[in-house]
């Protein structure tokens, strides 16, 4: 077994492969105006499309979803069907930083809890030539919350995620990459616990035992508890945020 199939088993059962919630989802989509059955959405980095189903409930708009795994993709069309969504949502298997799309084909770009795959800047840099002149960029993304931490966690996330930042520095990347910031706000508890780290703790014991309980598999689930147990010890100082922002002509 490598970690990929282990991420893949853990996470493709689960609502959402990160912290987020319904509400969250509807409170970004909120501050994105005017969309018909004319609009287009593109879904990057959807897992096994939480957001996605949320998206094409409550917007006419047609989706693109794209993933690189397609044992989530599979789980998304399996809720496309169930939903009667099959006329409104496309899936697609492709890398977020090799999208093939031809340039201003979307209304607006979407990614919750993805963009640290590739880096906040370069993702926001890169998908900016796919996004309609004046459209919008909706993106979670795992940022600090004080300006100084306790240096247990600070040094976690710096080893975890070089990037991240200060909700000021983050808003000051999206300036820099040509768009105009539209508005922000931090995801509660009930994104981390309730959705996230909850769904997961359920599946453990299944997990391992699937495994026959191999070293690899333990070890992967004790670097899970580690990580929920420093969001329960130090979330007053770093969370995911919601960045809405506008694209630049």
């Amino acid at each position: 077994m490598d970690l990929l199939e282990l991420i893949i088993e853990y996470h493709k059962d689960n609502e959402r492969q990160g912290p987020g919630s319904e509400e969250a989802t509807l409170k970004a989509l909120s501050y994105i105006p005017d969309l018909n059955e004319k609009s287009k959405i593109l879904d990057i980095g959807c897992g096994t499309g939480g957001q996605t189903i949320t998206l094409a409930k409550n917007t006419d708009a047609q989706i693109t979803a794209i993933d690189m795994l397609p044992q989530f993709l599979e789980k998304l069309m399996q809720k496309v069907k169930e939903n009667n969504l099959i006329d409104r949502i496309t899936a697609k298997e492709m890398l977020m930083d090799r999208l093939t799309f031809d340039e201003k084909s979307f209304d607006v770009i979407w990614s919750e809890g993805a963009i640290y795959n590739i880096g906040f800047e370069k993702g926001l840099s890169l998908w900016s030539k796919y996004l309609k002149d004046n459209g919008y960029i909706a993106v979670s993304e795992i940022s600090w919350l004080t300006d100084t931490r306790p240096e247990e966690i600070e040094q976690y996330w710096v080893n975890e995620y070089s990037e991240i930042d200060t909700i000021e520095n983050k808003l000051s990347v999206i300036e820099k990459c040509g768009y105009t910031s539209v508005a922000h706000f931090i995801l509660d508890d009930k994104c981390w616990i309730d959705n996230y780290y909850q769904p997961l703790l359920e599946n453990t014991e299944a997990f391992l035992k699937k495994y026959d309980y191999a070293d690899e598999a333990k070890e992967f689930i004790e670097a899970g508890k580690i990580e929920a147990d420093l969001y329960n010890r130090f979330k007053d100082y770093y969370s995911y945020v919601y960045y809405i922002a506008k694209k630049k002509r």
